[in-house]
């Protein structure tokens, strides 16, 4: 109670969206309570007055300006706030005493509190139906791995579940149950993660149940300016990428074919780890054998995915990918991953997204004092909407992959925890009618954001930052708007995109740092090429913990689980009868995330949540939701799945061209944000429905290298001919044909081309089409 100076203020008038209203303002330890009388109906007398309430929890309040007004001034003295739900309200005193003891108390109650578990999670206590519910167990990922046809006893569909990481010690960021190829055993991994960021293998997050095609996710890989390979992580994604063999039986059968080497044409320099392959067991003979079968795919008939382009998704522009190997990270050499074909999407980074939502709240920051519009010109220039639709675009991608050309695709950005996540659940919804019920959606959350390693605690500043405080007449020059947004700091922006990147990527060399482009803290260590093995190293190498007295690092905070739901309203408007949950739903769940009235938000990874014993000491958020299910359904849902019948097909697919504003989010009507000038020239103006593809890369060929055709031209139709290695082959025009059958393009002309091969042949690649 020392925080609070004044807890009860009389007189106090309320501005919001121009409308004034005077009533009573009361501080507790966790929330600022507006109570008013509103007036009876004009048109219904004799109705009873009633009393209303406003409740605002400190850590929504995303910034507070206080304007001080000295007596020769004749004007009140006032407290202007900014929520992350995109409330905005301006609170006028009569006293400049009363408004400094309430600005400096919102302060200490917001920015002061120094550790986690100080928020209102701790103290909440449900009522009501919320009482009786207990939501912390609805997702099991055993469980969602057996819905998906994997178990620990079964591995007929080539994966299997390891322990390696049952207590955090192998990877802290990741989940205590993973699933990865049967055939790669766990010694494998252990080198394998010393070659991905983070030690972020690649592992299964879905599998598609009729042809057994895979969605994994990883962080990226440590190539470096000295070209470093991994054996072990290559074996590894070769076997993901080859999980859906018809049978299993095919590697024992290979079991007489000489061993054939890896090895690409190209030398590289090799993990110094590849020096204890001789105390492999069996299980590593029989992955050298798979690698060795998928050498001779390329050259013989294939039985089976001889129409599959298997992908690697870098979701980063290639710029910043480029920017990271400068600096030891990187993304994959495709010589040595020639069974695969990696495709950059040019996705922008964390930086980038919180400068375009800053510019959104520029366009809405005066809400609270006036009742006009939004300025569409500056929504329009925030690029906002552009962001959202290449999101969409590129799970449209990796989506046809899987569910149209039978192929598997590994998604990573850099740390493979934001884009990635993105990425990963957006794909899955379009795939999986489940993950479009309210049940399904609450577990693709758990599995792809919580469990995954998102991290909410970095993102979404829950802590606050002094830096989102203000008094008008103590502000020192420069631009006012550089670092408030809807507590998202300073904005990125995006005039220099390599500048950027290489921004991004500055921490590297601090063995402090895990993080290869966002993370600037010290949660953990970078994890050396020359490290020791797992098993020798000390634990406390590897411990990464939350630390609850570190303040809000701003440039870290970014509005990433915001554009995922951004994403999924699209795709509810787009298909109105295919979700079981309404807007209202997506919109409560981003408001919660910011209350901290619920732990299931409050840290950054599984470990940080069992560590602090959440489970026990706070409520789930899905207990709110399920408790007031009826509240969230939607009318229009209509649950039957029927290929044969339009609109009722398991797969779906956004339209990028349609993206709209969420005016709901924004607390606006739909006429105010996508009033009639939103017409389609404007939208291509804005970037709007366009590829989000930036390049494709195979061991033979790139095309792209990060420049985007601005020009309209027809794509040559795929040649009848298949490529022999049943991935995008040689030459301009067979790639060209490529892009067309895979979906990447098809509006737009192909990335410009450049040859890895003197090789003149040109092949289309063949897929299967519905």
């Amino acid at each position: 109670m020392e925080k609070i100076r004044i807890s009860k203020i009389d007189n106090v008038t309320l501005l919001r969206q121009g409308v004034r209203i005077e009533g009573i303002l009361h501080l507790t330890s966790h929330h600022l309570i507006f109570t008013y009388t509103q007036a009876s109906e004009p048109q219904n007398p004799t109705s009873k007055v009633r009393s209303r309430e406003i409740w605002i929890t400190y850590p929504m309040i995303s910034f507070c300006t206080y304007r001080p007004a000295p007596p020769a001034s004749h004007q009140a003295p006032v407290i202007r706030l900014r929520c992350r739900d995109f409330t905005f309200v301006a609170l006028h005193f009569l006293a400049e005493t009363q408004a400094r003891d309430v600005y400096d108390t919102i302060k200490s109650l917001t920015c002061k509190l120094g550790k986690i578990d100080k928020l209102y999670a701790f103290s909440y206590r449900a009522q009501g139906p919320e009482k009786e519910l207990n939501s912390w167990d609805i997702y099991d990922a055993k469980r969602e791995l057996k819905r998906l046809g994997i178990s620990e006893k079964d591995t007929e569909k080539g994966w299997r579940i390891t322990s390696i990481n049952w207590d955090y010690q192998y990877s802290p960021t990741y989940p205590s149950i993973l699933a990865v190829p049967s055939s790669i055993s766990d010694n494998t991994l252990n080198y394998a993660g010393k070659y991905r960021s983070r030690i972020r293998i690649p592992a299964l997050t879905y599998l598609h149940p009729v042809n057994n095609c895979s969605i994994t996710r990883s962080s990226q890989p440590l190539v470096g300016v000295r070209n470093n390979r991994s054996v072990q992580d290559e074996k590894l994604v070769a076997a993901i990428f080859s999980s859906s063999k018809t049978t299993r039986a095919s590697l024992e059968s290979s079991a007489s074919t000489p061993k054939e080497s890896p090895t690409p044409n190209r030398s590289s320099t090799s993990l110094p780890s590849t020096s204890a392959e001789g105390s492999f067991v069996d299980t590593e003979a029989a992955e050298d054998e798979a690698i060795a079968r998928i050498s001779q795919d390329a050259t013989g008939a294939r039985v089976y995915g001889a129409q599959q382009s298997n992908l690697i998704v870098d979701a980063r522009p290639t710029v910043n990918a480029y920017a990271q190997q400068a600096v030891g990270a990187g993304s994959e050499n495709m010589d040595n991953y020639k069974f695969a074909t990696k495709a950059y999407l040019g996705i922008d980074n964390i930086h980038v997204m919180r400068d375009s939502l800053n510019k959104v709240i520029d366009a809405l920051k005066d809400s609270d004092i006036t009742p006009l519009p939004p300025n569409r010109e500056q929504l329009a220039k925030s690029g906002w909407l552009k962001h959202i639709s290449n999101m969409l675009d590129g799970a449209s991608l990796i989506a046809r992959q899987v569910g149209i050309h039978h192929s598997h695709v590994l998604i990573h950005c850099s740390d493979g925890w934001d884009r990635t996540s993105q990425l990963s659940a957006l794909s899955q919804l379009c795939l999986d009618p489940y993950y479009r019920t309210i049940e399904g959606f609450i577990v693709l959350v758990e599995k792809d954001w919580l469990s995954f390693g998102h991290m909410f605690r970095h993102r979404s500043g829950f802590l606050s930052s002094e830096k989102w405080f203000e008094v008008e007449n103590e502000r020192i020059g420069g631009n006012r708007n550089s670092s408030n947004g809807v507590g998202f700091g300073t904005g990125g922006g995006s005039g220099n995109a390599f500048e950027n990147a290489l921004l991004s990527a500055k921490g590297f060399f601090n063995k402090k740092n895990g993080s290869r482009e966002s993370l600037v803290d010290s949660d953990g260590e970078v994890r050396l090429l020359d490290s020791s093995p797992p098993a020798k190293r000390s634990s406390a190498k590897i411990k990464v913990t939350a630390d609850d007295h570190t303040a809000t690092k701003v440039k870290e905070t970014s509005p990433v689980f915001h554009q995922f739901l951004d994403a999924v309203y699209q795709m509810l408007y787009q298909h109105p009868t295919r979700f079981e949950f309404n807007e209202r739903f997506l919109r409560r769940l981003l408001y919660q995330l910011y209350s901290c009235q619920y732990g299931t938000f409050l840290y950054d990874n599984e470990k940080q949540r069992v560590d602090a014993d959440v489970k026990r000491k706070t409520r789930s958020v899905w207990d709110y939701f399920l408790s007031r299910k009826d509240q969230f359904k939607n009318p229009k849902y209509d649950p039957t799945i029927d290929d044969n019948v339009k609109g009722q097909e398991r797969l779906l697919f956004p339209r990028t061209s349609e993206i709209r504003w969420w005016a709901e989010i924004f607390g606006r009507t739909d006429s105010e944000m996508n009033g009639p000038v939103s017409t389609f020239e404007v939208t291509r103006a804005n970037g709007v429905g366009e590829s989000t593809l930036e390049g494709l890369e195979t061991s033979e060929q790139s095309i792209g290298e990060g420049v985007r055709s601005e020009t309209e031209a027809e794509l040559p139709k795929p040649l009848e001919q298949p490529s022999s290695s049943g991935i995008l082959n040689k030459g301009t025009s067979g790639l060209s044909a490529g892009l067309a059958a895979m979906g990447f393009g098809g509006s737009g002309s192909p990335p410009k081309s450049r040859s890895r091969s003197p090789q003149p042949n040109a092949f289309g690649m063949e897929v299967e089409m519905r």
